[in-house]
């Protein structure tokens, strides 16, 4: 691997997603992961680096061995969402260092169906040792601490509910040119604003849908990548940032780690927010949408709301995101970041039928993980 100077993503694909009854999350991931082998024109025989995060005693391990990889370099890291951003940094350190030089990661959940058939299979209570323990007693659920956190924004720079929920709108707006997106029927900011209340002041269509579904992702050598099938899309720099897990340590509520991590990403990338054409970020709540552009450096802090409320985020706006649909509308099993790189692949290769950024060249991806305890920033071009 002497030389390699960068690294690209060589294979996307999803599994069978939304309304999933009858398979489990191991064939989830192998479905996943075999598309996107297929699609990078490798086999499993090609591999020697997996990741995966989510499920089993011995994650990623059971995977690879219902998979059948034996591979040299594994990363099980689990920090919620933008586990699969953190772990595109991490392959790819690993690819140029000439540890690995083809790594799969791959995703998968049954959470509607676990859900539908009452199976306990997770614990979204999120345990009460540890720091955490601290917040159990006053009820705080991952729902609950995101409301915190879009309060404190309303208060502290007028954020309206109007604003927030034209991100909801404008995720389904993008969602109607997605036929695999769960929900596609356009929606309005009254409809938004008047859903059931979950947590104030996140209505339901303020939150993410609960569907099924997986995906994976292939990276590789610059070397190995000129001779596969697909073009590459290259990781032109990421970055990744923690915060807190116990709301009381959250020095800012305003203030997401993916300050943190797409600085660093950018600056890596050597470009600027004005050159992305596209972004794709986790929206498990409408405020995370809102809280990571400000972050990201896409508007100043506390312009978030007058940034998104006249359309920007729609297909054919002036910053085209979550252009699938998003986890609001199109798919969101329980840990979106691999759906963000999905999709941010098939828009740079010119894939995304129907709803196609034109001239896509650069792409920012970021998740957030836990109640923006963690965030990963990736920038991809062709």
């Amino acid at each position: 691997m002497a030389g390699t100077k960068r690294v690209a993503i060589v294979g996307a694909a999803l599994s069978d997603i939304g309304r999933v009854d009858v398979k489990t999350p191991f064939e989830l991931h192998f479905q996943a992961a075999s598309r996107a082998l297929l699609d990078a024109g490798l086999t499993k025989d090609d591999v020697d680096g997996f990741g995966s995060s989510g499920m089993g005693m011995l994650a990623p391990i059971e995977i690879c061995e219902y998979i059948g990889l034996r591979p040299t370099w594994i990363d099980g890291t689990g920090v919620g969402g933008s586990t699969w951003e953190f772990m595109v940094e991490h392959a790819t350190a690993a690819i140029l260092a000439g540890h690995v030089e083809v790594v799969v990661l791959a995703y998968g959940s049954t959470t509607r169906a676990d859900l539908k058939a009452r199976r306990r299979t997770a614990n979204i209570g999120f345990g009460g040792r540890g720091p955490i323990q601290f917040d159990v007693p006053f009820g705080h659920s991952l729902i609950s601490k995101y409301a915190m956190a879009t309060r404190r924004h309303m208060i502290e720079y007028g954020t309206t509910v109007e604003q927030l929920a034209e991100i909801a709108v404008s995720t389904r707006y993008n969602a109607g040119f997605n036929p695999d997106a769960f929900y596609r029927d356009p929606i309005t900011i009254d409809e938004v604003n008047s859903s059931r209340m979950m947590a104030d002041p996140l209505t339901k269509l303020h939150c993410c849908i609960r569907s099924d579904g997986g995906g994976a992702v292939v990276l590789t050598s610059e070397e190995r990548a000129r001779d596969l099938a697909q073009k590459p899309v290259w990781v032109l720099g990421t970055g990744e940032a923690t915060s807190h897990t116990t709301m009381s340590e959250w020095d800012d509520f305003t203030r997401s780690p993916a300050y943190a991590s797409g600085k660093l990403a950018f600056e890596r990338a050597g470009v600027k927010p004005t050159d992305i054409d596209t972004c794709q970020i986790y929206d498990a709540f409408t405020h995370m949408v809102l809280a990571s552009i400000e972050a990201l450096g896409f508007c100043k802090p506390g312009e978030g709301g007058p940034f998104v409320e006249d359309g920007k985020l729609r297909l054919g706006g002036a910053l085209p995101t979550n252009t699938d649909g998003g986890g609001l509308s199109h798919c969101h099993p329980g840990m979106r970041g691999m759906f963000l790189l999905v999709e941010a692949t098939r828009q740079l290769r010119g894939e995304a039928h129907g709803r196609q950024v034109e001239n896509a060249q650069l792409a920012c991806v970021n998740g957030t993980g836990g109640w923006f305890s963690s965030a990963s920033t990736v920038i991809l071009g062709v």
